[in-house]
């Protein structure tokens, strides 16, 4: 019998059969519900703006340092974080992105990483 922990799988997700399961299912239950809760939603939004906003803003983070600190095993190294933290932020950043932080790219925004290196070290980037 073979090991089956040593054939790694590309994500957390395996294949995604699970997941596209799910996000159907999902979809069908908010299409149901829509009716009930949009009337509810406009009052609400000035309280849960201000969460949502901040929640982003924290999720951009977490996609910066991803990149700088070198994924998964960087997080957890470079900075303590727990598997579980660093797969709840995962999580969060798929569901308001709706891809993973390693593949997700925000138009525009690039990372020289030679600089961050250098500067976190203390060197001087080379030109």
């Amino acid at each position: 019998m073979s090991d089956f922990r040593a054939q790694r799988m590309p994500s957390p997700d395996g294949q995604g059969i699970a997941k596209s399961r799910w996000e159907r299912a999902w979809s069908a239950y908010t299409k149901a519900v829509r009716p009930l809760t949009d009337p509810l939603a406009e009052p609400l939004r000035p309280l849960i703006l201000p969460i949502a906003r901040g929640a982003t803003f924290d999720l951009v983070g977490f996609w910066f340092v991803w990149h700088t600190a070198g994924g998964f095993e960087g997080m957890q190294s470079q900075l303590g974080m727990s598997r579980s933290a660093v797969y709840r932020r995962i999580s969060a950043f798929r569901k308001v992105f709706g891809e993973h932080p390693d593949v997700y790219r925000f138009p525009g925004v690039t990372i020289d990483l030679d600089t961050v290196i250098h500067e976190t070290a203390g060197d001087t980037p080379k030109p």
